[in-house]
């Protein structure tokens, strides 16, 4: 993934505290943060991500 296929999340606020998302031609996602996007990135697939987003935004029950 080259710097320029980086997006940056749109929930990002001010600041250094971002993001970025980033795919390649085989279709794989990238995520990195803002403050340094060339160092640590997780790679994983379109399915793993989405799997990964609808576990964090399930409403589960507090007791």
């Amino acid at each position: 993934m080259s710097p320029h296929t980086w997006q940056k999340s749109s929930y990002c606020a001010q600041g250094e505290a971002c993001v970025h998302v980033g795919t390649d031609r085989r279709g794989s996602i990238g995520l990195t943060e803002s403050g340094d996007p060339t160092g640590a990135i997780l790679r994983t697939t379109p399915a793993a991500l989405h799997a990964l987003l609808r576990t964090l935004k399930e409403e589960r029950p507090r007791g």
